[in-house]
């Protein structure tokens, strides 16, 4: 492989006492979301190693970013793996941090980062087998910058308000017309399918409202970061100060844009995963597991859920029907 792609991964164990203790002592300020469902533990994360193992072997290194706890059956001692701590990568006036936004701006920062990198919430999993150029092409990240209206269902739920910031970034820095003219053949790239048409409708806006989110892993280049932070590093400095995640935030999200704004980024289509609200798309879910459809899965939270331990193990029984052996992640 030519160049060297590394895996981030993010993860909080909500159970841990002592993280519990230190979370007791900070409270959320106005606009903060501080729900449960941010931090719960669905105990499936080693189907995330097993679908890397299994589908993705090409990994140069994973980056597994975490408070502090580990999964009692991690090999750390793993030579891909590298165990990153929030005060290995985050200042010190950042921490302790219960904020997923202030960590994913500070990706850049973590020791010995290739690059090229994709980042996964742990949420996220590889279900099909899929190749690095899924993930870069010609050096560049994959990504479907399709532009949309934005909205939103859940008036408990600030990521709409996050994804606005984003957007109002992006617009303080670039002009929507000479965007889309010196990168014309990927804003209406046949990749995109009927979703093309977004594009096409959105033209007669000044600027941009918002982008299709996929919530699915996000391939970076490390330089964008650097460029953000350049560029608006005292903005981004003052929200990160936010141990909780808040309505005033901007998240990775606003990396992916400036991506798509430098014209950094080789179209891909939105069908290569499939986003699920558990709750909501329960059968889609378990079906895209069983007959493995797409090459990768988010299985999204969501405070709205009835019974959490029997939608946890029913969960963990799909992956294993899929997933039954140990990786060499595991001890």
């Amino acid at each position: 492989m030519e160049n060297k792609i590394d895996f981030v991964l993010t993860w909080v164990d909500g159970s841990d006492e002592e993280w519990l203790k230190q979370r007791r002592q900070y409270q959320p300020g106005k606009g903060a979301d501080d729900t449960e469902c941010r931090y719960r533990d669905w105990e499936n994360l080693q189907y995330w190693f097993r679908g890397v193992e299994k589908f993705a072997p090409w990994v140069n290194r994973i980056y597994f970013v975490t408070w502090g706890h580990l999964p009692k059956w991690l090999d750390t001692s793993h030579p891909k793996i590298r165990v990153v701590r929030h005060e290995e990568f985050l200042k010190q006036e950042y921490l302790p941090t219960f904020n997923i936004n202030s960590i994913e701006l500070n990706l850049h920062r973590i020791k010995g980062l290739s690059e090229q990198f994709v980042f996964f919430n742990d949420d996220m999993f590889l279900i099909n087998k899929v190749e690095p150029e899924d993930f870069f092409k010609n050096g560049l990240p994959r990504d479907c910058c399709i532009e949309t209206a934005l909205v939103q269902d859940n008036v408990d739920n600030p990521f709409a308000n996050i994804l606005m910031n984003d957007a109002a970034l992006v617009n303080m820095h670039y002009n929507k017309r000479d965007v889309i003219r010196r990168n014309l053949k990927k804003w209406f790239h046949p990749a995109y399918g009927k979703m093309v048409l977004r594009n096409v409708l959105m033209l007669p806006y000044q600027e941009f409202s918002s982008f299709k989110y996929t919530h699915m892993p996000s391939a970076f280049l490390k330089s964008t970061f650097e460029q953000v932070w350049s560029e608006e590093g005292d903005r981004l400095d003052e929200l990160c100060h936010n141990r909780f995640r808040t309505v005033f935030d901007v998240n990775q999200y606003v990396m992916k844009y400036w991506q798509y704004m430098e014209g950094k980024y080789e179209p891909q289509s939105p069908s290569v995963g499939k986003f699920c609200i558990i709750g909501r798309d329960d059968e889609a879910m378990f079906d895209a597991i069983a007959h493995q459809s797409y090459r990768m899965l988010c299985i999204n939270d969501d405070s709205r859920i009835e019974n959490f331990p029997e939608m946890k193990k029913k969960v963990m029984d799909a992956f294993e029907k899929i997933l039954p052996e140990k990786s060499e992640f595991e001890l």
